[in-house]
């Protein structure tokens, strides 16, 4: 499939650009689509970008997922076998401020996806959901076959949303489509409005670091080249349907159709006071802690069953999340090194460490 175009969409993201790398490393030719919006920063976006672009394998095209005449068009053009559709307005508090933003793109972007496979032949779409669609769900560890009717925050909504609109569609129109829960994934490259790098950035400037629910939340934290090696194993492994009984009540996480839902996460929560205090040591620096009480949409902790995966791929997470933190951690001096007006807090910061 290496001579045919995958898309991509939000290549210009966290996930989507170390996506991208890896399939662009396994001889694949990719068409990379991104809005480039300022949700964060976007010369981060911009930076990623211009790494992709080093390969010529790589095509970017910019674009409002939104846009009905545009996507079609993009996909009559291309007729992409493959689409990973990884674009979204991301962030649970910041769907309190700005639910319209979440209808635009991650319901209208997302029919729009659906629209572009139906009417163009795409073999197989896999599509990125959350752990956050377990909301109130208090049974752990957090399972595929589990009911997930109680969202919490309208971005967990929007992501059920997708699952059962790509649901619908797989059993209309016969597209193969894969959901991917991701949870919380974390690394180089990382985004900005995350919990590791306001606290990485907390701790360099002596700021205090905000801890919900006393520093207690536990969180199912997953390298993202983790992430990207399980995506890339399902790629050729589209759904095929699941049979079943008449009368049987139907599985959550798979269907006649084929469609499938898998989990993507460490399997090994982590308590935030842990993990602040691994940055603390790979930073050189102790944070000023500030312990607040549980914020609305928020959960007290996610943890991944991931069985399934490993049955059906043959893959479980293999980066500690002391080595994750590590990694992200150099590369974090890197990026603020680089960064104007932050060289002198890196450099004590390094200094300091030593």
């Amino acid at each position: 499939m290496s001579d045919q175009p995958i898309l991509l969409t939000g290549a210009a993201g966290f996930i989507g650009f170390h996506v991208a790398q890896r399939l662009l490393q396994s001889g694949h030719r990719v068409i990379g689509v991104d809005n480039l919006n300022a949700y964060y920063d976007p010369q981060l976006k911009a930076a990623r970008l211009d790494i992709l672009r080093n390969d010529s394998r790589f095509q970017f095209e910019r674009l409002d997922l939104a846009d009905r005449v545009a996507v079609p068009e993009l996909f009559a053009r291309h007729r992409f076998p493959v689409v990973i559709h990884l674009a979204a307005q991301a962030g649970v508090r910041y769907s309190l401020r700005d639910p319209h933003a979440y209808v635009d793109a991650n319901l209208v972007g997302f029919t729009n996806i659906l629209e572009g496979c139906r009417h163009n032949g795409c073999r197989h779409l896999l599509f990125a959901s959350s752990s956050a669609v377990y909301g109130a769900n208090r049974k752990l560890p957090f399972s595929v076959h589990d009911n997930v009717d109680h969202p919490i925050s309208l971005y967990a909504a929007s992501k059920k949303a997708n699952e059962l609109m790509a649901h619908s569609y797989s059993h209309l129109y016969g597209i193969p489509c894969t959901g991917l829960r991701f949870f919380t994934v974390y690394g180089p490259w990382y985004r900005p409005d995350m919990a590791l790098f306001v606290f990485a950035e907390a701790i360099v400037r002596g700021d205090p670091i905000r801890l919900f629910n006393g520093g207690r939340m536990l969180r199912d934290f997953t390298y993202v080249d983790d992430v990207t090696e399980a995506l890339v194993r399902l790629i050729d492994r589209a759904p095929q349907g699941k049979p079943q009984r008449l009368g049987e009540a139907p599985d959550p996480g798979s269907s006649t159709a084929p469609w499938r839902i898998y989990n993507i996460g460490n399997s090994k929560p982590e308590e935030l006071l842990r993990v602040v205090a691994l940055l603390e040591q790979e930073l050189g620096r102790t944070a000023t802690k500030e312990l607040l009480p549980m914020q609305p949409g928020d959960v007290p902790a996610t943890y991944a069953d991931v069985d399934d995966l490993s049955r059906d791929v043959d893959f479980r997470p293999a980066t500690s999340i002391e080595e994750g933190i590590r990694r992200f951690a150099a590369w974090y001096r890197s990026y603020c090194e680089n960064r104007s007006g932050r060289s002198g807090a890196i450099q004590a910061t390094s200094s300091a460490r030593a």
